[in-house]
C-alpha cells in the first residue's frame, strides 16, 4: 500500500513541476487525439447521417459493415496503418512514420466506425411524425434536415464523446505506428505501459490522473452544451 501512496505524491509532484517526459506525452495525445477526432467527425457525421437518413440498395449489409468494424482491434488498425505508411507501402514517400500524424491517421480510422453507426443508429430514432409534421408544414429538405440534425443532437455529441474515449485510451495503434519514441511520439497510454513496466509507478500514476482529468473535462463541456 505505501508504494501505491509514494506513488501518487511523486505523481503529484511530476505534475506540478512539469516533468520533461510527462508533458510530452500529453501534448503528443492531446495532438494525435484531436487531429484524429477533427478528421472522423467532418467525414463520419455526415456519412452516418445518410446512413441513417435515407434508404438505398445495400444499405442493410453497409449497416452491418459498420458495425463490425466497432469490434475492430486496435492492433489490427495499426497493422493496416503500419503497412500504408511504412517506407515500402504506398504512403511511404511521405514518412509518416513514428509521427503524430502517423498516430492520427490510425486513431481517425479507430473512431470513424463509431461516429458512423451512433450517427447513424440515433438518426434512424428521430420520430416518424416530426418529418410528417415538417412536410405538412411545407418546409423545404433542407429544413427538414437541419431539424432532424437537431433533435438528436445530443446523441451525437454522446457519440463524439464515446469515440474521442476510445482513440483517447488506445494503445496498439499508438505503439505501433508511434513507434513510443520519448520526447516525440509517446502518449500517455503507450508511456503508462511502459514506466508500469519498468517498475515506474508513480509517472504511471501521473498520467493516470490526467487521463482521468481529460475524461473529466470532457464530460463537464458535454453537461455544459446540454444545458445550453
Amino acid at each position: 500500500m505505501d508504494f501505491i501512496l509514494e506513488g501518487f505524491a511523486k505523481a503529484v509532484f511530476l505534475l506540478i513541476s512539469l516533468d520533461a517526459s510527462t508533458v510530452t506525452a500529453i501534448s503528443a495525445t492531446l495532438k494525435a487525439s484531436t487531429w484524429a477526432m477533427a478528421a472522423s467527425l467532418a467525414a463520419g457525421l455526415p456519412l452516418g447521417f445518410l446512413l441513417g437518413y435515407f434508404d438505398f440498395p445495400g444499405k442493410r449489409p453497409l449497416r452491418t459493415l459498420v458495425d463490425t468494424l466497432l469490434a475492430l482491434p486496435t492492433v489490427s488498425i495499426g497493422l493496416i496503418i503500419y503497412a500504408l505508411i511504412s517506407s515500402q507501402g504506398p504512403l511511404g514517400e511521405f514518412g509518416l512514420l513514428f509521427t503524430i500524424t502517423g498516430i492520427a491517421m490510425g486513431q481517425t480510422l479507430l473512431a470513424l466506425p463509431v461516429i458512423i453507426a451512433i450517427t447513424a443508429a440515433t438518426v434512424e430514432n428521430i420520430d416518424p411524425d416530426l418529418k410528417l409534421t415538417l412536410v405538412s408544414l411545407g418546409a423545404a429538405k433542407l429544413d427538414i434536415i437541419r431539424t432532424c440534425l437537431w433533435e438528436v443532437r445530443y446523441g451525437i455529441m454522446a457519440g463524439a464523446v464515446t469515440a474521442y474515449g476510445r482513440v483517447l485510451t488506445e494503445v496498439g495503434i499508438s505503439m505501433m505506428v508511434g513507434g513510443n519514441i520519448k520526447y516525440h511520439t509517446r502518449t500517455i497510454t503507450t508511456a503508462i505501459a511502459l514506466e508500469t513496466s519498468k517498475g515506474q509507478f508513480a509517472d504511471g500514476i501521473a498520467l493516470g490522473l490526467v487521463l482521468i482529468f481529460i475524461a473529466f473535462c470532457v464530460n463537464i463541456c458535454l453537461s455544459v452544451l446540454r444545458k445550453k
